[in-house]
């Protein structure tokens, strides 16, 4: 048996893909394939046609021919066989059974063509061996991916660096400057979040001189804040003290070759002077700040039901004088029976469980004051689990379905009256692709992530306006579960335990300090797997 050629060629004759396992000249293989059509009659059912020299076994696929050009003298049992076996790897291998789709992925087919057959001879192989063969793990390709992602690593390092270098540079010229509010940020860069605008303002002498403690002008919920003139001192700052912030040579060179890679960088901003005025002013009027954050745990089953839920919350206390210290705090809970409390071990206990009020064992003692940077003392910790859906703040669906060479994806999210979500991000991971994906419908805005792969569905807030939302994208046929897990992020200005900050009662005697409540409950891992 010697098979001299594999062809796929169209019913008038036009050759699309034809392999040669002899040596024969390009001019006899074109004059082969040239005259097979003529050799066929119509309404024959045979699978062969013979002529002087060659024999040609071949077998329809859909407006073409597969076929087998071999000598007189080979087997024909096993030349079907083999016929049989490379028309499994051309479905195998080809999206549309059509010109286009054969042209394609003519490499493929000529690659599975050589795994069957071996200088006019079939290997014993299957279709599974085959693909297995064409597959196989490149150990170069591994050592290239391998140095790339170490450049990367570096280029990461490396920009960390310089950013380090950079606030600390501005660290020092703070700390320079005598009097008057400086126009930087301590930290060198802020993201705006619709629940989080946490400004840090330096100053010589001040609280904020750094990177550290960040007051916050949230439209969270802020209760019991008592009215007052502001001071005299909260002047505004003269113009032509501040710090310019910029960035270095080399620094811009490191963030433009991460953003060449795919990364988000977050630029720096420089903060308007109302917002100045207004930390200002919150850094002498709150000496006080309590705030209350919860995090949520949540694992839900892309065909339905939750499988994990998971709240764990903590209220922080953030005193800016010290003889502010001598203080107790009281609080209402809400009245949720699923959240358990535990309060931090210098707290007393017995006082928070029967007035609800935190305050130290020793009364004598003061609240410590934050230093630039700290985060705050804890008062109390919480934890909330259930197995009711219903609790659940937002549930994403996606219906994933083949068309063809396409697969069309259908996503739709639905909120919980409970919250009103903020800076919903719904990353939908994808199989790996040449282009963006065609998105064809969506309420809210997308992006696509090249580098990691990954769709990112932006909805800026979810209330009673827009409960539920959906979007519609389509990418090539490609496994379902390419599509999980999805990811999602956001944020709320209320909590499951809703507990507030009823008031604060002073120790010493004399009037309460004016002080301010932060709440807010963030996603920390929330999925669809």
């Amino acid at each position: 048996m010697v098979v001299l050629a594999a062809s796929i060629v169209s019913k008038n004759g036009k050759v699309l893909v034809s392999r040669q396992f002899v040596d024969m000249s390009r001019i006899r293989i074109e004059g082969l394939l040239a005259a097979f059509p003529k050799l066929i009659g119509s309404g024959k059912q045979h699978t062969y046609v013979e002529t002087e020299n060659v024999r040609y076994v071949y077998q329809p696929i859909e407006a073409m021919y597969l076929l087998l050009v071999t000598n007189k003298q080979s087997n024909i049992l096993e030349d079907l066989d083999t016929l049989r076996l490379l028309s499994k790897l051309v479905s195998e291998y080809t999206m549309s059974l059509d010109e286009e789709g054969i042209c394609q992925t003519a490499f493929e087919l000529i690659f599975a063509f050589d795994e069957v057959i071996s200088l006019g001879h079939k290997e014993n192989v299957t279709v599974a061996q085959v693909k297995q063969y064409c597959e196989m793990e490149s150990h170069e390709e591994k050592l290239h991916k391998l140095v790339l992602q170490n450049k990367i690593d570096e280029t990461k390092r490396r920009m960390k660096e310089e950013a380090s270098k950079i606030d600390q540079m501005k660290i020092e010229k703070n700390r320079g400057n005598k009097g008057g509010f400086m126009s930087s940020m301590g930290s060198g860069r802020i993201e705006s979040s619709f629940n989080d605008m946490s400004i840090s303002s330096g100053g010589g002498g001040g609280f904020g001189s750094g990177s550290g403690f960040g007051l916050t002008s949230d439209v969270d919920s802020f209760s019991s804040k008592p009215k007052g003139r502001q001071p005299s001192s909260a002047t505004a700052p003269p113009k032509g003290l501040g710090m310019k912030l910029g960035k270095t040579q080399r620094a811009n060179q490191f963030l433009e070759s991460l953003k060449a890679e795919g990364e988000m960088i977050v630029e720096d901003v420089q903060p308007s002077k109302s917002t100045q005025y207004t930390s200002a002013a919150q850094k002498l009027t709150d000496p006080v700040t309590l705030t209350a954050e919860e995090k949520l745990n949540v694992t839900l089953k892309r065909d339905g039901g939750m499988s994990h839920f998971d709240v764990q919350g903590h209220l922080s206390l953030q005193i800016l004088n010290q003889e502010d210290g001598l203080i107790q705090v009281q609080i209402e809970t809400g009245g949720n029976p699923g959240v358990i409390f535990k309060t931090h071990p210098n707290v007393n206990k017995e006082l928070f469980a029967n007035e609800n009020i935190l305050g130290l064992r020793d009364p004598s003692r003061p609240f410590p004051a934050c230093q630039t940077g700290d985060a705050g003392v804890g008062l109390l910790k919480w934890r909330m689990q259930s197995v009711d859906e219903s609790m659940v703040p937002l549930t994403i669906n996606c219906w994933p379905s083949e068309s063809g060479n396409e697969t069309y994806v259908s996503i739709e999210y639905e909120a919980s009256s409970m919250f009103d979500l903020r800076n919903v991000v719904i990353a939908v991971p994808l199989p790996a692709l040449r282009e963006a994906p065609n998105v064809r419908q969506i309420d809210g805005e997308w992006k696509y992530d090249a580098r990691n792969s990954i769709l990112e569905w932006s909805i800026l807030l979810i209330d009673n306006s827009n409960r539920s939302g959906s979007m519609e994208f389509v990418v090539p046929s490609g496994d379902s579960s390419a599509f999980f897990p999805i990811t999602v992020q956001f944020s709320a200005t209320s909590t499951y335990s809703e507990l507030k900050v009823a008031n604060i009662l002073p120790l010493k005697g004399g009037a309460p300090p004016k002080f301010s409540q932060r709440t807010q409950l963030i996603t920390e891992n929330y999925q669809v797997v």
